[in-house]
């Protein structure tokens, strides 16, 4: 099973969750690859069965810069064969906490098999930990169960 999780992050709350997942797939016997979005190849999107994106959110709501290349790529090129899940971090004093995780949801939701959103106020907590197992667990169940409806071929 291939997965990446693509997250941007500047204050490193955001790589704080990515890390976060990380570990919880690793307990789960998973290896995935913890990538900074300015580090991700768009083109090696099909190599992968699942892919994670984790944002922050910029300004009154809208995805990052470092996030809006990825976006658009993702835009308008349906994959309903690629299982992703959302995650972000945010603060909920501003009017669209986590905005930038909303329209990312908007987008896999119509463009691939979204399974699993998270939102985080500000830097991960000690009882987020439950959050990840359960975020990880939907990915993996989508993962397989999307496994199971792939024709095989010979």
């Amino acid at each position: 099973m291939k997965i990446a999780i693509v997250y941007a992050s500047i204050t490193g709350n955001t790589e704080a969750v990515a890390t976060g997942l990380w570990r919880a797939f690793r307990k789960e016997g998973i290896a995935p690859d913890l990538i900074s979005v300015e580090n991700f190849e768009s083109a090696s999107l099909p190599y992968f069965d699942a892919i994670i994106m984790g944002t922050y959110t910029w300004g009154s709501g809208n995805i990052p810069h470092a996030m809006s290349d990825l976006y658009q790529y993702m835009s308008g090129s349906p994959r309903p064969n690629l299982v992703t899940g959302v995650f972000g971090t945010g603060d909920t004093s501003y009017p669209h906490f986590c905005g930038a995780v909303d329209e990312w949801t908007k987008l896999l939701s119509y463009e691939t098999n979204l399974a699993v959103t998270m939102k985080i106020e500000l830097y991960p907590q000690q009882q987020d930990e439950k959050k990840y197992s359960l975020f990880v667990q939907s990915i993996l169940d989508r993962v397989k169960a999307q496994n199971l409806h792939m024709p095989v071929h010979k």
